[in-house]
Order: structure tokens, then sequence, then C-alpha cells
């Protein structure tokens, strides 16, 4: 199945039905007055969060959607029939946005969650509504009115609750697949994770959370450069961050300076998102003999200046990797409890969640304007290939991976 996580739809609801003029005709009743009736409402389209929908693939191949007009009026006082409505279906985790107001229409969160985003025109009325004691034979209809009619972008960002966080190869893929039913590709190369991949972490009967495994990032994301910036939208309704470092990365890096390179490209994409709880894990710790591994650990940690949670694990053994999950689970737990509890903190957590949305949204607007500049740029100097024929620098044509849940 082909990810996508943007598309730009036009929808357009139908128009009311128009309302008749007519005049009621019947033996023995020379004066009958006026019978027109009402025209029929227009369709309207609605939204609706399908949990088996996993992508907005769809919507990259069929961008026009249309609900049917209103029926005109009719005699004997019939109105006209109403158009049907237009449902279309999207995955959990989908938002709407106004393209041309830029405004948030809504956002569809639990399964079956349904948003009207344009509504249906008005009939119109018929003569008999105008009929008086002045005017006992009225001519005079009304046409239906219009529909809404928008141009939509949706945006989809899957839904977890911990968000990994690290370069290409810091084994974020084999430590979700440790931890969880998810099995995303493994690989001895970078960016083997080009999709997000969803796992559900099990810590026992009806205790269990999300996490959510996004490709890798590079020094330079935040202007475009990998693949992170495309998918970093999707930490933005995570509730805390796992930063998985490789302490004995092949390539001979320093550890600490991946670190700060992640650290330093999240701070630039998204302020907010920097301030998110994150967690350091240490990972890949069965590359280190056992009596190096804590004064490895404690060094990173003193040059780091770390002050938050540090854990030392191994993706590939297990090794830690539960005992991360079950710190998760009760922190997670712990944060849900105070949102219940007191009000405050959840409006006041909500309206971070949005504005991090927010600043994702205007920052990869940004480098779409950029991106093109950029291609049009070496377009009018000759230096594009010849099949690069378009500046869409976030084009559908992907690779075809399984999205899993």
């Amino acid at each position: 199945m082909r990810f996508v996580d943007e598309a730009i739809i036009q929808v357009d609801a139908g128009a009311g039905g128009n309302g008749c003029v007519s005049f009621r005709r019947e033996k023995f009743i020379p004066y009958g007055g006026p019978d027109g009736g009402d025209g029929g409402k227009g369709g309207s389209i609605y939204m609706v969060a399908d949990p088996d929908a996993n992508t907005l693939v769809d919507y990259r191949y069929t961008r026009k959607f249309r609900a049917e007009r209103g029926q005109g009026g009719m005699g004997a006082n019939c109105s006209g029939k109403g158009g049907a409505d237009v449902v279309l279906k999207v995955p959990v985790g989908t938002t709407i946005v106004d393209e041309d107001t830029g405004e948030v229409l809504g956002d569809l969160v639990e399964s079956g969650q349904r948003l009207l985003v344009a509504q249906g025109g008005r009939g119109g009325l018929g003569n008999i509504h105008f009929k008086s004691s002045t005017n006992r034979s009225p001519r005079k209809s009304t046409p239906g009115f219009e529909g809404d009619s928008r141009r939509l972008k949706l945006e989809l960002k899957v839904l977890a609750d911990v968000g990994l966080l690290g370069l290409p190869n810091a084994g974020k893929s084999t430590f979700i697949r440790a931890v969880s039913a998810a099995k995303p590709k493994v690989a001895d190369y970078p960016f083997t994770t080009l999709v997000p991949n969803l796992g559900v972490v099990d810590i026992e009967r009806h205790r269990s959370f999300v996490m959510a495994d996004i490709p890798g990032l590079i020094e330079g994301a935040s202007e475009g450069a990998g693949l992170g910036i495309r998918f970093l939208k999707h930490l933005a309704r995570t509730r805390y961050l796992l930063h998985l470092v490789d302490v004995a990365p092949i390539d001979g890096s320093d550890p600490v300076e991946n670190v700060q390179i992640i650290a330093g490209e999240l701070k630039k994409f998204s302020p907010t998102l920097a301030t998110l709880p994150r967690w350091l894990v240490l990972n890949k710790m069965d590359q280190v003999l056992p009596e190096e591994r804590d004064e490895l650990a404690a060094g990173i940690i003193d040059r780091l200046g770390w002050s938050g949670p540090v854990f030392q694990t191994s993706g590939l053994t297990g090794e830690g990797a539960m005992q991360v999950c079950y710190r998760l689970m009760e922190a997670i737990e712990e944060q849900r409890r105070v949102e219940q509890e007191d009000p405050e903190a959840a409006r006041l957590e909500q309206e971070k969640r949005q504005q991090l949305e927010q600043e994702s949204r205007l920052r990869i607007e940004e480098l779409r304007i950029q991106q093109r500049a950029a291609w049009q740029a070496r377009k009018d100097a000759g230096l594009n290939d010849e099949d690069d024929d378009d500046g869409d620098w976030d084009d559908e044509d992907g690779p075809e991976i399984i999205y899993q849940r």
C-alpha cells in the first residue's frame, strides 16, 4: 500500500432545487390558488474517520467530489427531493484544513467521528409562500441557494503516545520490533524506514500505548535534507519522545554529536516540538563490553549535560527495552490522570498541541515554497534533468510499503 499523508481535494456541495410556480386546477374548483412546492435541499459533504483506512492515497487520484443538487419543487404543494449526501472516509488522525483561508475545520481523532465540510444549499421557495390577501395568484418563486465549495487540504498524522527519534541506523526499527508486534523492515543501510510505523506496546491486560517509528533524521533535515522533514509532523500528537542513539556507530561518529544534531533539528523545525519530554536511550549496548557500559554511558551523559531519564538498551537482544516501556506507561498514565482531574492542565496541553501542529504546518509550507523556487531557478538555468518535469518536491510517487498498525 502506498503511504500518502497529505492530499488536496475540491469539494462542492449540491445546490438547492428551485421553487415551483404552480396553481391548483381541479374540476369544480375554479380558484384553487397557488400550490407550488419548495425545492429540495442540496446534498452536503461529510468526512468520517475510518479505522480501516491507513493512508490518503485514494485522494491523490480522485480529487474532486460533488454532491447532488436538490430536486425542484412541484405542483400540489410537493417539495423536491433532497440531494444525496457524500461521505468521504479518511484515516483516524486526519486534520482537515481550508486551503484558501488556512482555517482548521476539524481534527478527526476518534473512530467514527464525523465532520461537515461542505453544507448543501437550501431549496428555493414555491409560490405558495407569496400568496396574500392582495395577491391571490402569485407568480413568484425563488431559486435554490448554492452549496458550499471548498478546496481542502487533508493532513494525516499518526496517533501515537511515544515517538522514536534518531539518526538513520540508530536502531529505532529494531527497538519497536522488540517491544511490539510491528515488523518494520530492518537492514544494515541508512533510510531502511521510509514511512512511519506504528506498534502497540502491551504492558499487561488493559494497559498499553502506541509507539511510532519515523524515518531517521540527518543534519539539515529541517532544511529538507533526507526524509525526516516530511515525517516530523507525525510527532505532533505524541506525549513523549524516545531519542535513540547508537553508542558504537560503525562510521566512527561521536554519539554526543549525534544527539546534538537531532536536538538542533527539532528546535529548528518547531520550538514547541523541542519542548516535549525527551528521554535518552543509549542503544546497541550489546556492542560494548559489559564492564565498559556504565563508564561509556556516564561519559555521554556528562558531556551532554543531560538531566532527563536515561536508559541503556539493546534492541537486538531486547535487553532493557521493556524497562523503558514500563517507565513510559507509568508516565503516560500519570499525565492522563492529571489531565482528567485538572481541566486547566488539559486546556494547556491542548493549546500546546495546536501550537505544535501550526508550527509544523507553517514550516513544511515554507520548505515547499523554497523547494519550488529552487526547482524553478534550476529550470530557468537549464539544469533540471529531462525527467524532472514538475516542481512538486513532495510527490506521491513514493515506494509502495505496507503501513502497519
